[in-house]
């Protein structure tokens, strides 16, 4: 099967802050030749997270389009947004239109406050679509993936897999998949600096994982 023909879409998720979304997503990219979505960036505005994954893809099938919200301080969507004089809005969220793949994502953990009442997994549930979700080793990182899993699962968003990002630890990958019976996507290793050529390198890697595991969300 050819993910090129059928279009994905997918939402990448962090089990929280700091995981690496951003660089999964560049992989997602380039793997996928899709298009990419951040829909709030906080902060870091004149180098944003478009800007990264757009820097790291090789590509030049891939669209990057605009954010719906650009906020200027780097805080909690809720918080920036306070700051700016502005409200999120969930209906404000509208999937870009395009024939392409899509990966969109997310900021900050799925439980992360959007405004006053609504969190960033009722952003995830509204799009309706499957959820990549990223964790990285550290201590507490079991803890933190299992409630990112069961959040979802309470909701009933569809979780394509668990994408490892940064150093290996196998006895806390082993327990995560065991536990919540999720597939493995895929591991990005701990790098000095990630650049063109690993980010190719990664993408190749989890392809084949991709084209078998997005195929029932299609």
């Amino acid at each position: 099967m050819n993910l090129s023909v059928l279009p994905t879409k997918l939402v990448v998720a962090g089990i929280g802050t700091e995981i690496g979304k951003t660089v999964a997503s560049a992989v997602l990219v380039e793997a996928l030749q899709a298009d990419y979505w951040k829909p709030i960036q906080s902060g870091a505005l004149n180098d944003s997270d478009t800007d990264t994954v757009r820097r790291l893809v090789s590509n030049t099938t891939s669209y990057y389009h605009s954010e719906a919200y650009r906020l200027t301080q780097p805080l909690s969507p809720h918080a920036a947004a306070e700051i700016d004089g502005v409200t999120i809005e969930l209906d404000k969220f509208n999937v870009p239109q395009t024939h392409n793949s899509l990966i969109i994502e997310l900021a900050g953990g799925l439980m992360v406050p959007l405004n006053n009442h609504e969190l960033t997994i009722d952003l995830v549930q509204r799009l309706g679509l499957p959820v990549v979700l990223v964790s990285r080793n550290y201590l507490g990182s079991i803890n933190h993936t299992l409630l990112s899993v069961a959040v979802c699962q309470s909701r009933n968003i569809p979780l394509v897999g668990i994408l490892f990002n940064g150093p290996t630890v196998p006895a806390t990958e082993t327990f995560i998949l065991a536990y919540t019976g999720l597939p493995c996507i895929g591991r990005i290793g701990q790098e000095a600096q990630m650049t063109k050529e690993l980010i190719k390198k990664y993408a190749a890697e989890l392809l084949p994982a991709l084209h078998q595991l997005v195929e029932p969300f299609q």
